[in-house]
């Protein structure tokens, strides 16, 4: 009987023994399993310049655009947009600093993507944050559509662009939340049925995109540099000029991009503006934006709002411009107008009775014929209304629009009195309200 116990315990012990060795591989393959993917994830973050697949990838991931942009702010600077006093501070839901920091940053890519490309070389794809965009490509059987887009807005800067390009302006574009920027932002409102907060608030940004991207290039030409000339402080000295016409390039390029100019200056931050030759590539806004084959049926001038719109026949908004209005009360015509004649590139009479606070003009007591330019008083276009002494028409001091008052007619900028002629007509009326 011993034995047989002894027997029993001689097998028992083997049997523990024999189970113990089968199971020791099968622990150690399931340790290692669950510590492979720890390991694969740190070799990812490696090969991939830290946006990998674990933990401390996604972190790097998220927090690469934050470092970017602040280098970025460094590069750029802190200052210059509001240089002239124009469009007070940023506002919003993210705060002055935020929005601040959204403009430099995206400034900062486009900054750095105009200096890779004219250089010949691209942006790397595998680079974490906002420079892993590569140039844009046209999407294969959608010539007009660019790859990446349309993208939804990203700051004010992007929200202008937005704007602009379907004709509703902000006036000069600089990535301010202004007073202007925060009129058009209601007018879009408006137009899409949104409560109109005048905020870059969520429901807009679902609403508002981007269809191409912000910035385009502009290639100095010889012709650019042979039309400038210096324009003359006194109106007899500018009557004596063979053109009114831009005194500068980045003047130039600042009204092409419907842009002020400490933006274009930022845009391009190692550009000296004072030896600018032919062949210079600048960036600047691109503004293009789908062309309206449609007339208008009429249009406002809200004089409180310093507004003008443009509507087609079932009241949809087509256009909206800042505009300055008179400074007198008595010399704002309220009441229904009609356009009379439309005059692209006009010259202008000077009448000294007219300007009684010039000095000048009381010594000159004598009508003066100023040639055309966009440094002409009233701009690149002329529209006559059919209150005699009245229209519609540009100006020399596109930064300035509604913010300073006239004589008497309605000044909107160069471009924005551009893309009005295409919209109006003859006979259209024009209503002018309180």
């Amino acid at each position: 009987m011993f034995y047989w116990i002894l027997a029993a315990a001689m097998l028992g012990l083997l049997g523990w023994v024999w189970w113990q060795a089968a199971a020791k591989p099968e622990t150690a393959g399931r340790k290692a399993e669950a510590q492979s993917p720890r390991v694969e994830g740190r070799s990812g973050e490696r090969a991939m310049g830290g946006v990998g697949t674990g933990q401390e990838g996604r972190k790097a991931e998220v927090q690469s655009p934050k470092v970017e942009g602040r280098g970025r702010e460094k590069d750029l600077g802190a200052g210059g947009m509001d240089a002239r006093g124009r469009q007070g501070g940023v506002g919003g839901t993210e705060g002055a600093a935020g929005k601040q920091a959204g403009s430099n940053r995206l400034a900062g890519v486009m900054a750095e993507y105009a200096s890779l490309k004219a250089s010949g070389l691209k942006p790397q794809t595998n680079a974490p944050g906002p420079a892993a965009v590569a140039p844009p490509q046209e999407t294969e059987g959608q010539p007009n559509m660019v790859e990446g887009y349309p993208r939804p807005i990203q700051d004010v800067l992007d929200a202008q662009l937005a704007l602009d390009r379907q004709g509703i302006s902000c006036g000069s574009i600089d990535g301010q939340l202004g007073a202007q920027t925060r009129s058009a932002l209601r007018a879009f409102q408006q137009r899409e049925g949104l409560p109109p907060s005048g905020e870059l608030d969520m429901p807009t940004r679902e609403r508002l995109s981007l269809t191409a991207p912000v910035c385009t290039t502009y290639t100095v030409t010889a012709a650019d540099l042979a039309r400038l000339q210096p324009l003359s402080s006194t109106w007899l000295g500018k009557s004596q000029q063979s053109a009114l016409d831009y005194e500068t390039i980045l003047e130039l390029v600042a009204e092409k991009g419907h842009a002020h100019p400490n933006l274009i200056r930022r845009l391009n931050p190692g550009l000296n503006w004072t030896s600018i030759s032919p062949g210079t590539v600048v960036q600047l806004p691109d503004t293009a934006g789908d062309e309206t084959p449609d007339k208008a049926a009429y249009a406002t001038i809200r004089l409180a709002e310093k507004v003008l719109q443009v509507f087609d026949a079932n009241s949809r908004l087509m256009a909206h411009f800042p505009c300055s209005i008179a400074q007198r009360v008595e010399k704002r015509p309220v009441g229904a107008l009609h356009v009379s004649v439309i005059a692209p590139n006009p010259n202008y009479t000077f009448n000294p009775e007219t300007f009684p606070e010039s000095a000048e003009a009381q010594r000159l007591k004598t009508r003066l014929l100023l040639p055309p330019g966009p440094n002409n008083p009233v701009g690149v276009v002329w529209i006559g209304l059919d209150k005699p002494g009245y229209g519609i028409h540009g100006t020399p001091n596109p930064e300035q629009v509604g913010r300073t008052e006239s004589h008497g007619c309605f000044r909107l900028a160069n471009w924005n009195v551009e893309h009005l002629a295409k919209l109006l007509w003859v006979g259209m009326p024009v209503y002018v309200v309180r």
